[in-house]
C-alpha cells in the first residue's frame, strides 16, 4: 500500500530549507505528499533584492514561488488553507484544528510533518504546530500518524533533545536547491549559496542532513 506523507505549515518557503530532501526522498520511494500550505506569507517583509514584489502583489508572487518549489520536490498535491499571515496564533482554533483534521481524515497520512511547537522560533511555526498536535491528539491512538517536527530555537536541545531522526538527503540536494532557489522573493540565493551547486562540499556539507524531532503527542 502506498504511504502518504501529510506535510502542514504556515509559510510558503518553510519546506525549503530543512525539508525539501526528504520530502523528495519520500516520493522517489513512493510516496504520496500532501502539502497543506496555512497563508501566502503575504506579511513577509522580503520582496526580492534587488526589490521586484510589492506589498499587493506579494501574495501572488509567493504563491508561484511555492508552486514551483513543490514542483521542484515533485509534489503534486499542494492544498493552500487561506489562513493571514502572522495572525495564525489568533485564528479561530476550532476552525484550524477543523481543516487540519479534514485532510488527515481524507488522506490518511502515515506520517505528519510540521514545526515543533514552542521550538520554532517564529509564533506562526509554533502555532500551526500546536494546531497539529491539538488534532492528532483527539484521534484514537490506533489511528494517529507519526508527527515529526522542524525545530530552530537556540534553546531547543536542553528542552527536546538532540533530534531522533536524521536523514541524508545527499542524493537529493539538486531537487533541495531547486526548492531554495524557487523563493526568490524571500532568500538571497547568491549570498545564501554563494554561487555554489549541489556539488559543492560547502552545500552537501550545509543542507546534506535533515533533522526532526518526534513529538510524542499524548
Amino acid at each position: 500500500m502506498k504511504q502518504h506523507i501529510l506535510v502542514v505549515l504556515p509559510h510558503p518557503d518553510d519546506e525549503a530549507f530543512g525539508l525539501s530532501g526528504t520530502l523528495a526522498k519520500h516520493i522517489k520511494d513512493g510516496a504520496t505528499v500532501t502539502y497543506a500550505c496555512l497563508t501566502l506569507g503575504e506579511m513577509g517583509r522580503n520582496m526580492g533584492v534587488p526589490p521586484f514584489a510589492t506589498r499587493v502583489t506579494l501574495p501572488s508572487i509567493r504563491k508561484k514561488e511555492l508552486e514551483a518549489s513543490c514542483q521542484a520536490i515533485g509534489i503534486q498535491d499542494l492544498r493552500l488553507l487561506g489562513f493571514h499571515d502572522k495572525t495564525i496564533e489568533f485564528e479561530d482554533q476550532d476552525l484550524l484544528d477543523e481543516k487540519i483534521n479534514a485532510i488527515i481524515e481524507e488522506v490518511r497520512p502515515a506520517v505528519i510533518y510540521t514545526f515543533y511547537p514552542g521550538y520554532s522560533v517564529h509564533p506562526d511555526h509554533d502555532a500551526t504546530g500546536a494546531a497539529v498536535v491539538r488534532t492528532v491528539g483527539r484521534l484514537p491512538k490506533e489511528q494517529r500518524p507519526r508527527v515529526l517536527c522542524l525545530a530552530f530555537a537556540k534553546n531547543l536541545e536542553q528542552g527536546i533533545g538532540k533530534p531522533d531522526v536524521l536523514v541524508d538527503v545527499m542524493e537529493f540536494l539538486p531537487q533541495k536547491v531547486q526548492s531554495i532557489l524557487a523563493h526568490r522573493s524571500q532568500f538571497q540565493v547568491a549570498e545564501l549559496l554563494n554561487g555554489a551547486d549541489h556539488t559543492s562540499k560547502e552545500i552537501q556539507q550545509r543542507f546534506g542532513t535533515e533533522r526532526f524531532w518526534t513529538y510524542r503527542v499524548e
